[in-house]
């Protein structure tokens, strides 16, 4: 289990932003889903997300019990660009599988990565960029709240990486190790309201026994500037596991830059069945600083407006007082 990620928290509350690039006032983390968002988190930005989980499943025909924790955990980073993060995203697992069918239970204990990944993620299209129609109503909660057919054209992001698996590896496929690409397609709605719908389209360890591909579906709603509720769908196909995994749960803004998270997962089949709950945090150093924009509109432009303004009328009333004089 792992990020946002999902998708953006309290990305609704910050999206007059947008007009001006993909950093927000507060932090945009992908937790507590795994979906990731479109957005990066801005120039100059480092971020971590972390979070431990609990995990129980239970393989009903081949008479098998896995129990364990684990943390998962990403380290993201706004590089040059607006639209440019570069991230490493972690699973990292210890467990006891237990075969029951005999009559002398075995134990067998595992630990491992289920997965580590280093990518980058860059957005091709922002709809909110230049969209000044999209900045929040102060004065009409009503005109916030209205449907805008604007908002069913996504941002769209892309995101490629390489997988590194050891050898033996407990949570892949037999031979599976070394480097593998993995690439992924990343859609985000914001909807009024508080409304955020993001979708994945994942295809991983390409080239492999295990390559699978993955869809996720993130709903995020916002009741306020704090708090938020998530439900997400993933689905994973591969030869070597497919499965239909459901997850819920919800986060806290404990300051602009810390967020505490929580969620479950669970699945409807015993092949195997699956239950998960995990605690997050997400924290980010900021350094951003937004770049001046020489459009005559900055405050130094004002400032320099009415120096010149007050040396005009000066030199008028100075024009005046020796016409007055003659």
């Amino acid at each position: 289990m792992k990020p946002i990620k999902f998708s953006i928290v309290f990305l609704f509350f910050s999206i007059a932003n947008f007009t001006f690039g993909q950093y927000t006032e507060v932090i945009n983390s992908n937790r507590p889903g795994v979906s990731q968002s479109a957005f990066a988190v801005g120039p100059n930005v480092i971020q971590f997300e972390a979070g431990p989980y609990f995990v129980k499943e239970e393989h009903t025909p081949l008479e098998y019990k896995v129990s364990g924790f684990g943390v998962d955990f990403a380290a993201r980073y706004g590089l040059i660009f607006e639209e440019l993060e570069i991230n490493v995203q972690g699973t990292y697992q210890n467990d006891t599988k237990t075969l029951y069918a005999s009559s002398i239970p075995m134990d067998d204990k595992r630990a491992n990565f289920k997965n580590l990944t280093v990518g980058a993620k860059y957005m091709i299209y922002d709809p909110y960029r230049h969209a000044a129609e999209e900045k929040p109503n102060l004065y009409s909660w009503k005109a916030n709240q209205k449907f805008k057919w604007k908002s069913l054209i996504p941002a769209v992001a892309v995101y490629a990486g390489a997988n590194f698996d050891s050898k033996d590896n407990p949570y892949t496929a037999p031979g599976i190790e070394g480097f593998s690409p993995k690439i992924a397609v990343i859609s985000q709605n914001n909807f009024s309201g508080g409304w955020v719908f993001v979708i994945n389209l994942i295809k991983d360890r390409i080239g492999t026994d295990q390559s699978d591909f993955q869809y996720i579906l993130t709903v995020t709603h916002s009741f306020n500037p704090q708090w938020v509720i998530f439900g997400e769908t993933q689905g994973i196909k591969s030869d070597f596991y497919a499965d239909n995994l459901f997850r819920f749960g919800g986060a806290y803004l404990w300051s602009k830059n810390f967020q505490l998270d929580t969620a479950f997962t669970f699945n409807t089949k015993d092949t195997p069945s699956v239950f998960g709950v995990n605690f997050g945090m997400s924290y980010r150093l900021d350094f951003h600083q937004d770049k001046e924009i020489d459009n005559g509109n900055s405050a130094k432009d004002e400032l320099r407006r009415q120096e010149r303004k007050i040396q005009n009328d000066k030199e008028s009333d100075s024009k005046k007082n020796k016409k007055g004089n003659l």
